[in-house]
């Protein structure tokens, strides 16, 4: 398990890119885990978003989405590293 947990709804728009592969090829100290619920009911269906170790982060597309998450990323890394 990495020291940065990111956690993806299955239900959720951000499960149309395959961001498991992307982070964790980027960021080698990343875990990706995917859910069938965050319980946030409802959201998944608003917008795309994820958990970065308990915090949401949302974007209004899977790509900004992923570029929030990346950001979010680089700050509980520095934090860690």
């Amino acid at each position: 398990m990495g020291i940065v947990v990111v956690d993806i709804c299955d239900a959720n728009f951000m499960s149309t890119i395959d961001v498991e592969g992307i982070l964790e090829s980027e960021y080698p100290e990343v875990s990706v885990l995917s859910s069938d619920c965050l319980s946030f009911c409802g959201m998944c269906r608003l917008k795309p978003y994820a958990m970065v170790n308990g915090k949401r982060i949302s974007g209004k597309t899977p790509e900004e989405c992923l570029n929030k998450i990346r950001e979010a990323i680089e700050e509980e890394l520095a934090f860690y590293l």
